[in-house]
């Protein structure tokens, strides 16, 4: 059994990535082995924990992986651990917009049937921070509550006064962390600044949150309370062919209708459309919320997309795949799982940059560009033509490409200016406003990724616009929260906005690696 604590606040700004990488790196310090997690589809975040306990930052998304998946997933994660510490996502009951508790920090707490620490602002009161506590530890029962870290304390006058009235709610406080001088953590437009583009600062500031949360906390109380958690029951997940899907408890077709609004063109393709199909199905929120009426049923996890399994599978005599993964500071954001997947489907994965690489990696098959900065490197990017040139001719000759978001920008013909691969016949630039939010989709027409009418699950969170959002064969149509076609599929090129984790459906790393080995 792994000793395990979430770290939630009441909202975000409390300090939890503060608290948590202190906790993560202060345990690993002390000879534990700690395994990281983060509650929601946050890239940035786990790479610190990564740099505090020397293991892969993992996602635990209820939302992109199904509420099914994430004790597998945690399990998988925190295999062979001492104590897992779990960084919750914005205030402790804030999920999945309009969706109750979905992806919330209580709700994969409650999946892990772990405490929670809450980690409390307690600048600018006193007394009224036990009436905060009350509510948030009455809220619901099944959320378990045991310990209180109080941050941006005054003065030990302001923290005795903070002891006396938490007192009454019968929650032990577990540490008392100082006002004073933020750690240096740098931010920008999307939060802060990932640990491969600061790798020395970065280590310097986890090693600082170590020492506040080692002089300020309980850490003997924080992993005795970790340790109260029970045994979780059931299989850990694993990116094996074989046992890569666990039966999810509702019913799951192998493919999906499109729904009308996107087969009969109600959803234009152009730039940012929105649509809403006539006749939409189901209550705002509901399980048909937004779809045409006959459109798909529940989310595809895993069910087969009529390509070859254990891929190692595609048919007698096929090459291995080798697939690429743009990698290097300007593409920071992807999910372990996703390439353990690959690499259980055969793959062999090596990682370029194609910030610093001039050529793609030997016997390269298949290209993977997820997330990232590229806007803030478009002129390294741009300037390295070699690999421009070398990726553009790859993706003509059809070969197997999957962009996310800053691969989406990195394949246009220009960002803000600068010349990209010029791939997709579309032109990418950084604005003000902030794209945010999960997303349902579904695929149609076919690409290397997905079969028409699979349904996804996906994550947009970006302050840039490729003119038009959409090719003549979308990637995706949107179904929730609007309706809206998205993305390129062109040849063996799937290009969207949207981040996917592919745990949540396997399928799609199975395909690309069939379509990659032929």
């Amino acid at each position: 059994m792994v000793a395990r604590l979430v770290v939630a606040a009441p909202a975000s700004g409390s300090g939890k990535t503060m608290v948590a990488t202190g906790l993560m790196a202060a345990f690993a310090e002390s000879g534990l082995a700690v395994s990281p997690h983060k509650v929601g589809p946050d890239y940035i975040d786990p790479g610190y924990h990564a740099l505090a306990t020397g293991r892969p930052g993992r996602n635990l998304d209820a939302y992109l992986c199904g509420p099914e998946l994430v004790a597998p997933l945690f399990a998988h994660g925190a295999a062979g651990c001492d104590l897992a510490v779990v960084e919750g996502v914005m205030g402790l009951y804030d999920g999945a917009s309009g969706q109750g508790e979905l992806a919330s920090t209580a709700h994969v707490a409650k999946l892990l049937k772990a405490p929670v620490v809450l980690v409390v602002d307690a600048s600018s009161q006193s007394r009224s921070v036990a009436a905060l506590v009350h509510g948030f530890v009455s809220w619901d029962p099944e959320v378990r509550i045991g310990g209180i870290l109080l941050n941006k304390v005054g003065s030990p006058r302001h923290e005795e006064l903070l002891r006396d009235a938490l007192e009454s709610v019968g929650v032990p406080v577990l540490g008392s962390l100082p006002r004073g001088p933020e750690v240096a953590t740098p931010s920008r437009h999307l939060g802060l600044v990932p640990v491969a583009e600061r790798s020395a600062d970065a280590t310097a500031a986890v090693s600082a949150m170590a020492a506040l949360v080692r002089a300020h906390c309980d850490l003997p109380g924080l992993l005795a309370l970790a340790r109260t958690a029970p045994p979780l029951t059931g299989p850990a997940w694993t990116p094996e062919p074989a046992g890569e899907r666990l039966e999810s408890a509702r019913p799951e077709p192998s493919h999906t209708a499109i729904p009308a609004a996107v087969a009969t063109g109600a959803i234009p393709v152009t730039a940012g459309s929105t649509a809403v199909a006539a006749g939409a199905a189901g209550a705002a929120g509901g399980p048909g919320a937004g779809l045409a009426a006959g459109g798909p049923g529940p989310l595809l996890r895993g069910a087969p997309v009529g390509v070859p399994g254990p891929g190692h599978g595609a048919g007698p005599g096929a090459r291995r795949a080798v697939v690429a993964v743009a990698g290097g500071a300007a593409f920071t954001f992807g999910y372990a799982e996703n390439v353990e997947l690959l690499r259980a489907h055969g793959a062999e994965v090596v990682v370029f940059d194609p910030v610093r690489d001039t050529e793609l990696p030997e016997g390269t098959s298949g290209i993977v560009i997820g997330g990232g900065f590229p806007e803030v490197y478009a002129d390294a990017l741009s300037a390295n033509e070699p690999m421009r040139r070398a990726v553009a001719a790859f993706a003509r000759a059809g070969r197997p490409v999957a962009a996310e978001c800053a691969g989406l920008l990195y394949l246009t013909k220009s960002l803000d200016g600068r010349p990209m691969c010029g791939v997709l016949d579309a032109e990418a630039r950084m604005t003000k406003r902030l794209t945010l939010g999960y997303r349902e989709a579904v695929a149609v027409g076919e690409s290397v990724l997905a079969a028409t009418g699979s349904r996804i699950r996906g994550h947009e969170f970006h302050r840039t616009v490729v003119e038009p959002g959409a090719g003549a064969d979308p990637a995706w149509g949107l179904l929730r929260p609007e309706q809206r076609t998205e993305g390129f599929v062109q040849g063996g090129v799937h290009a969207s906005y949207l981040h996917t984790h592919w745990a949540g459906t396997p399928e799609v790393a199975r395909r690309f690696v069939a379509k990659c080995a032929r």
